[in-house]
């Protein structure tokens, strides 16, 4: 369990999810470092929080899946600040990061995350030029539970890259194949081409 000035975290597992959006009618993953260890098949380290994401257009879905759960809103984004999320409400750009909790008096258990979609391509809400076909972003466990393709999760992870997620980063690399690797390299290319992981993919 982790905790910060917003309250303590006790993260739920991917099979907890799992069992939540059991009747999801729309795409959900799961997200973060939890995502890249269901790619290697098994744990790389511990973690302080588990990211779900799903799709913008789909949040209201989503939210009918958390009934009664206490569920707020980063807003505005980065500033350390929550809101409470209110029940049908539609969150637009640029935010995104929602933290749920079973009831007020529990511990955070999972971030859920938006994620913006141009038809039938996922787009970064970072560099809307950067895409991917929906279909192509989900990977299933052995267990069936959806989480993201390794190569789009790197790509977020590119960003201000942390020592976790070098060890991530390093987990993942021997397993891309051709496609996933050139998918990355052309995604740092428009938004980092300096970044050192461009020379490792190739």
């Amino acid at each position: 369990m982790t905790s910060n000035n917003l309250g303590e975290w006790s993260p739920a597992s991917a099979s907890e999810m799992a069992e939540v959006f059991k009747q999801a009618n729309f795409p959900w993953w799961i997200a973060g470092g939890h995502a890249i260890e269901l790619f290697v098949g098994h744990e790389l380290r511990t973690h302080g929080d588990l990211d779900v994401l799903v799709l913008r257009r789909d949040q209201t879905r989503a939210q009918e899946c958390l009934p009664g759960w206490d569920l707020h809103v980063a807003d505005p984004p980065g500033t350390g600040k929550l809101r409470a999320w209110g029940f049908g409400e539609m969150l637009e750009e640029p935010l995104h990061d929602i933290w749920c909790r079973r009831t007020p008096d529990a511990p955070w258990s999972v971030q859920l995350m938006l994620d913006d979609a141009v038809g039938d391509e996922w787009a970064s809400r970072r560099d809307p030029r950067v895409r991917m076909p929906i279909t192509r972003l989900s990977r299933v466990a052995a267990d069936g539970t959806p989480y993201l393709a390794p190569e789009m999760q790197l790509f977020y992870k590119a960003k201000n890259t942390r020592e976790k997620d070098e060890v991530d980063f390093g987990a993942v690399l021997p397993s891309l194949d051709q496609d996933q690797r050139a998918w990355l390299l052309d995604a740092l290319k428009l938004t980092a081409p300096e970044h050192p992981w461009r020379q490792r993919l190739q």
